[in-house]
C-alpha cells in the first residue's frame, strides 16, 4: 500500500525542550523552532506527557509567537499513557485507550499547541484493554472533524497493529531504533512497515552510543573512527546515516536541541554509506559477524 507522507526526514523529538530537560524559556524556544525550519527540520515530535504534561503548551505558546506558519510545520503527538503526577489525578500509571479518553486528549494538545489539527496522532505504547472498535470511533470522529490528518501508534509491535488494523488503518509506527538497539530490523517491525506502506520512525536514533562507555559502544567506536575519516563526517552521522539506509525509509526523530548537532544531522541525508561500511557497523554493534 503507497501512502503520502509529508513530514521532514529528520524529526525535531521536543521531550527534553521542556521540564524533563533544557526548560526552555518562550525566547529559546523560538530561537530553536527557527533554527529547525531554516535547515529543513520542519517536523517536531510531541506526546502529551512530556513536561508531566506541561510541553506541548509551553511550545504552542511559543509558536504563536514565532511567526512561523503553521501551513510551513508539521505536528505530531501522542496520547494513551497516565502518569502518576502533580498535573493528574491518578493512583497507577495505566494506559486509556477509551473513545472519550482519546478525543479529549487530543483536544487538549490541538488547544495547547494553538493549531486546529495534529498532522499525526501515534497512541503512545499498546495497552492490553485497548479495544480496536473504541480507537476506531474516535480516529473516524477527529478525522471527520478535522482535528487529526493522519493516524499511528507508537512501540507496537505488528500483531498489535494488525488487531488495530481489524478497523482501522495504521499510518506509522514510532519505535526504538539504532545501531546500538536494532531488534526491529528482525521482529518483524519495519518489515511490517515497508510491506504495508507505514512511515516508520526511530527514537532514539543514537542509541546509548554517546551515553555508555560498554563493550558495544567500544567496538562499534572503533570502526565509526576509520569511517568517520574514511567519509569526512561525524560520527552522529554515520549512526544516522545507517538508520537513514534501511529500505522502510526510517524518519529519525532527534532528541539534541544543541543548533550544530541538528545541522549535523541534517546533512546526515546526504550521506550514503556503501553496503559493506553498513554491515561493518553492524557487525561491530552485534560483536559478531552476520550469520
Amino acid at each position: 500500500m503507497k501512502r503520502t507522507f509529508k513530514y521532514s526526514r529528520i524529526i525535531a523529538g521536543t521531550m527534553t525542550w521542556g521540564k524533563w530537560g533544557k526548560d526552555f524559556n518562550a525566547k529559546e524556544m523560538i530561537a530553536l523552532m527557527n533554527h529547525c525550519v531554516e535547515f529543513g527540520i520542519t517536523t517536531f515530535d510531541h506526546a502529551d506527557i512530556y513536561g508531566d504534561y506541561t510541553n506541548e503548551e509551553q511550545f504552542g505558546n511559543a509558536f504563536s509567537k514565532s511567526g512561523i506558519g503553521r501551513e510551513n510545520i508539521q505536528l505530531i503527538s501522542k496520547c494513551g499513557i497516565q502518569f502518576k503526577t502533580e498535573t493528574r489525578d491518578n493512583r497507577v500509571k495505566h494506559y486509556d485507550y477509551g473513545r472519550d479518553y482519546i478525543v479529549e486528549s487530543v483536544e487538549r494538545s490541538l488547544q495547547k499547541l494553538r493549531t486546529e489539527y495534529l498532522d499525526m496522532l501515534l497512541l503512545h505504547r499498546p495497552s492490553p484493554l485497548m479495544d480496536p472498535n473504541e480507537v476506531l470511533e474516535a480516529i473516524t470522529l477527529l478525522k471527520k472533524e478535522g482535528k487529526i490528518r493522519q493516524f499511528g501508534v507508537s512501540n507496537f509491535t505488528p500483531s498489535q497493529i494488525r488487531l488495530l488494523e481489524t478497523v482501522v488503518p495504521v499510518e506509522g509506527n514510532q519505535v526504538e531504533y539504532s545501531l546500538t538497539s536494532n531488534s526491529v530490523m528482525y521482529d518483524g517491525t519495519l518489515d511490517d512497515c515497508l510491506s504495508h506502506g507505514r512511515m516508520a520512525m526511530s527514537w532514539s536514533p543514537l542509541g546509548v552510543y554517546f551515553k555508555e562507555g560498554t563493550e558495544q559502544t567500544k567496538r562499534i567506536k572503533n570502526v565509526l573512527q576509520k569511517l568517520s575519516a574514511k567519509y569526512g563526517v561525524t560520527e552522529d552521522q554515520l549512526l544516522l546515516s545507517w538508520i537513514l539506509k534501511h529500505p522502510a525509509k526510517v524518519y529519525p526523530v532527534v532528541g539534541t536541541t544543541t543548533p550544530k548537532r541538528l545541522e549535523s544531522a541534517i546533512k546526515a541525508i546526504a550521506l550514503e554509506l556503501e553496503l559493506e561500511d553498513w554491515f561493518l557497523m553492524l557487525e561491530a554493534s552485534n560483536g559478531h559477524e552476520v550469520p
